[in-house]
């Protein structure tokens, strides 16, 4: 074994401690191996920025269209498959894993229900919902933020958006993280059982809810899903999948983000007093912590013909492991990948909501909940500092998203 296939071989995307902290790996393989096979599973593991965009362009040839849930559980995969859709509704592919032209359908529905009027009217009651959160904690001097804020602002907001009681949000939750983990962790068999389980209870609530829409529509967006369509209205398959995706992506991904701001934060106190009152220098803190920490670490694609990437040849039908935290720390695109540079001139430059056609519909909604949440938190806490040291590994296990187990603070009110 050479010396730079030993390198490489110290490490593993399915480590739970690299998975944690992959950086390292990250950065070994920009200098040696940017397009990388994974030994474990067979993946094609994209990290160069220019090399991603490519990927993330051109879904003509690389589609986001994927066989199955095989590609990390196997047979297991099947019997998930098969136990939802033996007593609720078989997955279908829509919105983000279905290339155009079929995609616009689900795009248009989807553009309409997120930039709508709703949408523009959003700004005051997401402020209301953060310091209502803030209130509930801020006289304590502490809080866990991953759990009591965290989570709850963009569980409150997802919630409130479909029409469904915010007091519900644990169970939301807890679907949010089983679609996860389905997507992105091996499981055994009784795991994949339990998961089948939880997914079949979403479904059948989501069900029901769509039904009450149908039958007497409201300001929210169920009802826009349900009525919102050109032509051949969305089957519930449809719907299951639409809704699936939002409520996995509204939570995960914003939580993640809002942790990861609060731990740079803790990590430079010196910003705390800069970003005070200067809603530029926010806006562009937010961009710099999904750079630095994108919460989407990866999502899958699939090679439809023999292609070239990054000097190494991906045979037709290949995975591809299109790996946004790598490329959004490429020495070539960004000076000083690992440092955490407001000023940074390309601050807003990073893929961490995607490109191209599948760009993430809920990017509008992620960075409006980031800055109106910064932006209160700075008003109210001083000082604020780690009440308890961060867990080892800091994150939870996932392939494919980066989310923090805890992050407990403490704090002065203002």
């Amino acid at each position: 074994m050479d010396r730079e296939t030993d390198d490489l071989a110290r490490y593993s995307l399915m480590d739970h401690a690299v998975q944690s902290d992959p950086y390292g790996f990250h950065a070994l393989l920009h200098e040696r191996c940017p397009v990388y096979r994974m030994p474990e599973t067979g993946f094609y593991v994209v990290t160069k920025y220019d090399d991603l965009r490519k990927v993330l362009i051109d879904t003509s040839t690389f589609s986001n269209s994927l066989p199955s849930r095989r590609a990390l559980k196997g047979d297991l995969g099947d019997l998930y498959e098969r136990l939802v859709a033996e007593r609720g509704w078989r997955h279908v592919d829509t919105l983000q894993s279905i290339d155009p032209p079929a995609h616009a359908r689900y795009r248009k529905v989807l553009d309409a229900v997120f930039f709508g009027k709703r949408m523009n009217a959003m700004k005051p009651h997401v402020e209301e919902v953060t310091h209502g959160l803030i209130d509930d904690w801020i006289a304590d001097g502490r809080c866990d933020f991953n759990a009591q804020f965290a989570m709850k602002l963009p569980g409150i907001i997802t919630a409130e958006q479909m029409g469904l009681p915010r007091e519900d949000i644990g169970t939301f939750k807890r679907w949010a993280d089983n679609l996860l983990t389905v997507a992105a962790t091996p499981q055994s068999e009784d795991e994949v059982r339990r998961s089948a389980e939880t997914t079949l209870e979403m479904q059948h609530f989501i069900a029901a809810e769509l039904e009450k829409r149908r039958a007497q529509p409201a300001d929210d967006m169920l009802s826009d899903l349900v009525q919102a369509h050109e032509g051949e209205p969305l089957s519930m398959e449809e719907l299951q999948s639409v809704m699936g995706q939002l409520i996995a992506g509204g939570y995960e991904t914003v939580q993640s983000a809002l942790g990861h701001g609060m731990w740079q934060l803790v990590r430079h106190p010196e910003l705390q007093n800069r970003l005070r009152g200067d809603a530029a220098a926010i806006k562009k803190f937010c961009e710099e912590v999904i750079r630095m920490e994108s919460p989407v670490q990866s999502l899958m694609r699939r090679a439809t013909r023999d292609v070239e990437l990054g000097g190494t040849l991906i045979p037709e039908g290949s995975l591809i492991l299109a790996r946004y935290g790598a490329a959004n720390r490429d020495p070539e695109k960004f000076a000083c990948p690992h440092a955490f540079d407001i000023d940074r001139p390309n601050v807003g430059a990073h893929l961490a909501y995607g490109s191209g056609t599948h760009f993430c519909v809920g990017a509008t909604l992620a960075r409006l909940e980031m800055n109106v949440a910064f932006t209160a938190l700075l008003d109210r806490l001083e000082t604020i500092e780690l009440a308890r040291p961060l867990p080892d590994p800091v994150h939870r296990q996932s392939l494919h998203w980066l989310p923090m187990r805890e992050l407990v603070i403490g704090f002065e009110q203002r």
